[in-house]
């Protein structure tokens, strides 16, 4: 029995687009170019922020980052940056009794800017508040101790192979690989992906009948 869900952020609860559209105008490069680097090194298995480099070799991505915050053009998130099956798949499994937890690799910027939002869940937290992140398996020990539930009835759901899937996995979790995004798309039918997961989802609304199940 799953008493306890915990979903990734990026891709998962909230769109990327603007996020990255953010980065191109601020390294003054066409959208459209760095959504196309952000495709190749997610196909390569490489780290996003590598997009970045790419696009402006040598950067200093956290450098980027504090003067972006310095300009008055950092993080930004409203309700238009969250997928339309959020608030209502959550509500739902709040419904259900199951303690609903929205943990992934993002700034502690970004975990202000999702409590703001007042999404139905427990508890929001980020890897820079943690001060570790995904894939490391002290991220997932962290998880199952604000989760309060065993590792076999915690359910993590996200996008990403290489730092939800398979991480989750190996903590002892279950886990739901969500069709989302460039990472969830690309490796959807990956076989590994296909043999490790529990479940593979399209849309969040879907938890709830696992739930039910």
């Amino acid at each position: 029995m799953i008493e306890t869900i915990v979903l990734d952020i990026g891709e998962t609860i909230t769109r990327d687009d603007r996020y990255w559209a953010s980065w191109a105008d601020w390294l003054k490069v066409p959208r459209h170019t760095l959504s196309a680097l952000v495709g190749a090194v997610v196909a390569q298995g490489h780290d996003n922020a590598e997009a970045l480099r790419l696009a402006r070799p040598g950067i200093d991505v956290a450098a980027e980052y504090r003067a972006r915050e310095a300009a008055g053009r950092g993080e930004l998130l409203d309700e238009s940056d969250l997928y339309d099956d959020v608030r209502p798949a959550l509500s739902a499994l709040r419904q259900q009794g199951v303690r609903v937890i929205i943990a992934g690799n993002q700034t502690r910027r970004a975990g202000e800017l999702m409590r703001d939002r007042d999404l139905p869940a427990d508890l929001i937290v980020t890897s820079e508040e943690w001060g570790v992140a995904k894939p490391q398996p002290e991220f997932f020990r962290r998880v199952l101790e604000v989760g309060q539930a065993g590792p076999e009835a915690t359910l993590y759901v996200g996008d990403h192979p290489a730092n939800d899937v398979f991480p989750a996995k190996a903590a002892g979790l279950r886990v739901a690989h969500i069709r989302r995004g460039p990472w969830g798309h690309l490796w959807a039918d990956d076989p590994e992906v296909v043999e490790v997961a529990d479940w593979r989802i399209d849309s969040l609304t879907e938890l709830a009948s696992i739930i039910a199940d």
